[in-house]
């Protein structure tokens, strides 16, 4: 039977919910029952799991200190519901802007729209997360529209303004000519002067004839401010004909300059990764960090489909004492790595000096913002095999009743990988496969019929391994795609923060500094 998702949510471990969004006819008593009834039912030490009741089929996944949670009737195919629950997970660290109650409250209408394209009337949808992603941030043409007749609305307004502006100057000076023709030419030409002088000092202009063109003008300049590319923020409820973002995930810094009229290009914030180590809350008083991700598709024949790293310097700042500075880099000179500084940060100074600060070095960076401020973005593609840091064998082969599989890892000398889990699909299965060869540890996960072969570090001692294993007879295209996952320590870019030079003088603050690689998408297809 079709499943049928009654609710999706993201709760804590209290059972409050973050985010909550209802696809069935059901009281809201009756959903916070369910969803605090949760808790209760759970165990601990499972990742991927569901807990059915007299009613309902809870299907939820862990997330650091909170659940995503689809709660779906008892008759529902439990695998589908899987399904929907996998697609959710991935598009949830695309719209939160951290995997915690503050980060997911701040990014609630992004994830409830991005729900609302999964799941239909209590069905999942056949979409995949890029499609997903698409259609949210579709622009309208009835946004557009409705933009448009604002800014002529405006222009009129004010065009408006300076007609009426200039009538009453015009007004104004034929009252002086008259007045001033009465007199004798010497002092005609003197009295002309003085009320020139005068009408100049007293601002008898179009600037102020009516007293309302500053604000007029001010309203102007933030209107052309809020027609930028914008955001979610403010964005009616769907169906609206507006445009769908992501500005809740956007930091005060880059709000306060769009406030003073600076043109501000947004980053897209990182997304968040399996492989991504959870980095603990920062106690220096200056962090920054440096982040790699990589998505790299590699052919079961041999050969690069795919291979792009994207990464990012983030800084952030504990008190605002410490934030009038400078960030001095290096990299390591690859030339296949393409670097971008944010918008507010001084071109020229890191061209010339490979120093990052703001162009105007009077403004501190802002301090306490969550994942940190973004000062330099790059990336890296390629076509060349030698340049992937682990690149995956597989040679399924059927013998009588049997298929045999042998897989084998090769890494670069560049890197020295950590935590490596390779994930082999494989047929349905009754009971676990026969592994007769390993190099590392494997548990199989009977509910997604997948073999995990975790590697803890891959170094010179082990640049290379192999796992063997047997199972009934299939055909060759079941253990594919393979998935990877893993992080590094160093980066494709090789880039460090080597200085920190403060502005007001004294001595330079201590700073740390987090370098990590993790993949985002690693598949054998």
């Amino acid at each position: 039977m079709a499943s049928a998702v009654h609710a999706v949510s993201i709760i804590n471990k209290s059972g409050k919910a973050l985010v909550s969004r209802q696809y069935v006819e059901m009281t809201r008593i009756r959903i916070e029952g369910l969803l605090a009834a949760f808790p209760k039912l759970i165990g601990t030490g499972k990742q991927h799991t569901y807990v059915e009741t007299e009613n309902v089929r809870y299907v939820y996944q862990p997330m650091d200190d909170l659940y995503l949670l689809v709660v779906t009737n008892k008759q529902s195919n439990i695998v589908q519901d899987l399904e929907t629950l996998r697609i959710l997970s991935k598009l949830v660290p695309e719209y939160a802007y951290s995997l915690d109650e503050e980060g997911i409250d701040a990014s609630n209408w992004d994830l409830i729209s991005a729900f609302d394209e999964v799941i239909s009337l209590g069905h999942r949808e056949s979409v995949t997360v890029a499609q997903v992603k698409q259609y949210c941030e579709m622009e309208s043409h009835e946004e557009k529209l409705h933009k448009l007749v604002i800014a002529s609305k405006i222009s009129e307004t004010n065009d408006l303004m300076k007609r009426k502006a200039n009538e009453i100057d015009k007004s104004k000076i034929e009252k002086n000519k008259s007045y001033m023709s009465s007199m004798g030419s010497e002092r005609l030409e003197s009295g002309f002067s003085e009320m020139s002088l005068s009408s100049s000092n007293n601002n008898y202009g179009p600037t102020s004839a009516l007293g309302l063109s500053t604000d007029l003008d001010s309203y102007s300049t933030k209107s052309k401010v809020s027609n930028r590319p914008s955001t979610a923020a403010n964005a009616p409820p769907k169906g609206m004909g507006m445009k769908l973002g992501k500005s809740q995930k956007t930091n005060q810094f880059l709000e306060s300059l769009k406030a003073e009229g600076e043109m501000i290009v947004e980053d897209v914030p990182l997304t968040l990764s399996k492989s991504k180590a959870a980095a603990p809350p920062p106690t220096d008083p200056i962090t920054l960090s440096v982040e790699e991700k990589l998505n790299v598709t590699l052919k079961r024949d041999g050969g690069l489909s795919n291979f792009d790293v994207q990464g990012t310097l983030a800084l952030q700042i504990l008190e605002e004492k410490d934030a009038y500075i400078q960030v001095q880099v290096e990299s390591g000179g690859n030339p296949s790595v393409l670097f971008k500084t944010h918008p507010n940060i001084n071109k020229e100074l890191y061209s010339n000096e490979n120093l990052l600060g703001l162009k105007d070095p009077n403004k501190p960076f802002p301090c306490n913002q969550g994942d940190g401020v973004g000062l330099l973005k790059w990336r890296m593609q390629s076509t060349d095999e030698s340049v992937v840091p682990l690149t995956i064998n597989c040679w399924p082969s059927v013998s009588g009743s049997d298929t045999y599989v042998s897989i084998e890892y090769e890494a670069s000398s560049l890197f020295d990988l950590q935590n490596v889990v390779i994930s082999v699909p494989l047929p349905a299965l009754r009971e676990a496969p026969n592994v007769t060869q390993i190099e590392g540890e494997w548990r199989y996960d009977s509910r997604n019929s997948i073999l995990e072969w975790s590697i803890v570090l891959i170094d010179n001692s082990n640049r290379s391994g192999a796992l063997e294993f047997a199972v009934p007879a299939s055909d060759s295209s079941a253990f594919f795609p393979i998935s990877v996952r893993f992080t590094a320590t160093n980066t494709f870019s090789n880039l460090k923060v080597v200085n920190i030079l403060p502005l007001k003088g004294g001595a330079p603050p201590k700073f740390a500094q987090r370098i990590q690689l993790y993949t985002e998408n690693y598949q054998v297809v």
